[in-house]
């Protein structure tokens, strides 16, 4: 079964700097219908102009991940970590007992979009952690490339760690992205009962008989395989999130 977030019904951010869509309740966005959908507490498309971006913050216990579309993003944080995070890359930091950081645009004049995700951690009060790295559209191309799970021997961003190995964050589930287009069909199957969240970055495609447009997500509950089919320059997130109704905030 799938329950349909059109684009349209999203909250809504603007400043003179930042044009925001917030798919669940947000900063100036009040809504106790979509206070999230199990682990999945914050799912907000950025954009951002030159120059602007969000300063320095604190969070704790907070999965936090940023994933850049286009442009550039600029990252420093409490734990010594500065770096600049392009298209295609991925920016995961596990907050435990707290860091604080601040995101800018790395240009004085071209935008940069990137989403913004926060996901309930499976373990409370953890050693803060950051790590990054790109995921060549090679990866993502007719299928979807597993970007995130829980720290494993094939979830590491350590030394000497497998390129190809997903980034690591202390949830109960996985996160994938994934390119269709044409002729090309992903599947992703699903274990008994577990819930799962899509959402559109770009383009279009159908899910399981659904079509979706940019900026629509959908809760997934009982099904055992997503579907992916008929894209039209398609780019998309997918969540693989426990069966719980509401995230821990």
């Amino acid at each position: 079964m799938l329950e349909i977030r059109k684009s349209a019904d999203r909250g809504v951010g603007t400043l003179d700097w930042l044009d925001a869509r917030f798919t669940f309740q947000f900063g100036p966005y009040t809504n106790p219908e979509q206070i999230g959908f199990s682990d999945l507490r914050l799912l907000n498309d950025d954009r951002v102009k030159g120059g602007g971006g969000f300063a320095t913050h604190e969070h704790r216990d907070t999965e936090v991940f940023s994933y850049v579309i286009s442009g550039a993003l600029a990252h420093k944080d409490s734990m010594g970590e500065g770096s600049v995070v392009g298209a295609g890359e991925v920016l995961v930091m596990t907050t435990g007992t707290g860091i604080t950081h601040s995101e800018f645009n790395h240009s004085a004049t071209d935008e940069v979009r990137f989403f913004q995700v926060w996901l309930s951690p499976t373990v409370k009060g953890a050693t803060p952690s950051y790590a990054q790295r790109r995921f060549d559209d090679a990866e993502k191309r007719g299928r979807l490339c597993r970007i995130i799970a829980p720290p494993s021997a094939d979830a590491s961003a350590g030394s000497g760690a497998d390129a190809r190995a997903p980034l690591p964050l202390q949830i109960d589930g996985a996160v994938y992205a994934g390119c269709v287009d044409a002729a090309e069909r992903a599947e992703l199957p699903l274990a008994e009962g577990r819930y799962a969240y899509v959402h559109v970055i770009r383009g279009e495609l159908t899910v399981n008989g659904t079509r979706l447009h940019e900026g629509d997500g959908a809760r997934v509950r009982h099904e055992r395989m997503l579907t992916l089919t008929d894209g039209r320059d398609a780019e998309l997130l997918v969540f693989d999130l426990r069966p719980r109704e509401l995230p821990e905030l």
